[in-house]
């Protein structure tokens, strides 16, 4: 309901978490200029059941989860108001997503690991943990939305095959190109996970409309340009990155561009608010209202989680 989406922006929340020296510092800025991300998250009650579930599947399925990283925090944020179930299985999936992330970045053949997850293999530990999160998810969802999770899955085997044709030349994308290479690399099927850890789903016909498709797409801008400033330090090397391409194409040191990139950060947060507003809720019936409405407050309470999540983590540090 449009009360429950306004709710996300007015509710009380808990103190901000304690601050050290952190990469993350440089996106404080933005908690004075984005009414939404000017107060931390809650945190969800149960977060140690939460984080205990994701060790045990880490164990379990022979993926690396750093309590010093933790996943289960960002996911205690964005379902603080839902069950421990959604929080745990949408955080085993970012250790999953990670886990994939650093195999890419460092394993001997990246994309031939992402053929074998598109065609079903178990023979790589990131394939089997793959299929053990496949199998609790996709059970309970309709054909249409595993469709969608596998055309974005391809999405980020190609936006990751580009990437590396890039790395190969030492080609620098340019500042039109690079929001949908990112879309792409960030891995968009995770904001379709929302849905399956909330026992929901959103109907066809909005998930391909203009407001639900701005608002999805101005999250995942947010959040990833969030995190391309964060880990700037980290992956000195890398030129995807909105930091990196600010400062080649317009001409910018690395402060000026920081500030640039936050502008664009503080935009994509109205854009992504301002669509939510739009959404038809008007034209569901009033249980599809209620499922719509929790997945797109999940929505906008990400990019604050996010930052919270980036404040504490030790991830980029």
């Amino acid at each position: 309901m449009r009360s429950a989406l306004r709710s996300v922006l007015r509710r009380p929340l808990l103190p901000a978490p304690r601050r050290g020296t952190s990469p993350a510092e440089a996106l404080l800025p933005l908690t004075d200029r984005v009414p939404a991300m000017g107060v931390p998250c809650r945190m969800h009650p149960a977060v140690y059941a939460i984080e205990a579930a994701v060790i045990d599947w880490a164990r379990r399925t022979g993926m690396q989860a750093d309590p010093g990283v933790g996943f289960h925090r960002i996911a205690g944020r964005v379902f603080a108001e839902f069950d421990a179930a959604a929080a745990a299985l949408f955080a085993q999936w970012l250790t999953w997503l990670f886990n994939l992330d650093d195999e890419l970045d460092e394993g001997a053949r990246p994309l031939n690991l992402f053929q074998g997850i598109l065609a079903g293999a178990c023979g790589h530990p990131i394939e089997a943990a793959f299929a053990d999160l496949w199998r609790v998810t996709s059970a309970r969802m309709s054909d249409q939305w595993r469709a969608r999770f596998a055309f974005n899955l391809r999405r980020q085997h190609d936006a990751c095959r580009d990437e590396a044709a890039n790395r190969a030349t030492g080609r620098i994308p340019t500042l039109a190109e690079y929001p949908a290479l990112r879309r792409g690399t960030v891995g968009p099927y995770l904001f379709d996970l929302v849905e399956p850890c909330l026992r929901v789903e959103v109907p066809a016909w909005l998930q391909g409309s203009e407001s639900w498709r701005e608002l999805v797409d101005a999250c995942i801008d947010a959040t990833a340009w969030c995190n391309d400033i964060t880990s700037r330090a980290k992956e000195r090397d890398d030129q995807h990155n909105l930091v990196v391409i600010a400062m080649h194409e317009l001409r910018m040191d690395q402060r000026e561009a920081v500030a640039w990139v936050l502008d664009r950060i503080v935009e994509r947060c109205h854009d992504m608010h301002r669509a939510a507003k739009r959404i038809p809720l008007e034209a569901l019936t009033p249980q599809q209202s209620r499922d719509v409405s929790k997945v797109a407050c999940a929505y906008l309470a990400a990019p604050r989680a996010h930052l919270d999540w980036l404040l504490e983590s030790n991830r980029y540090t």
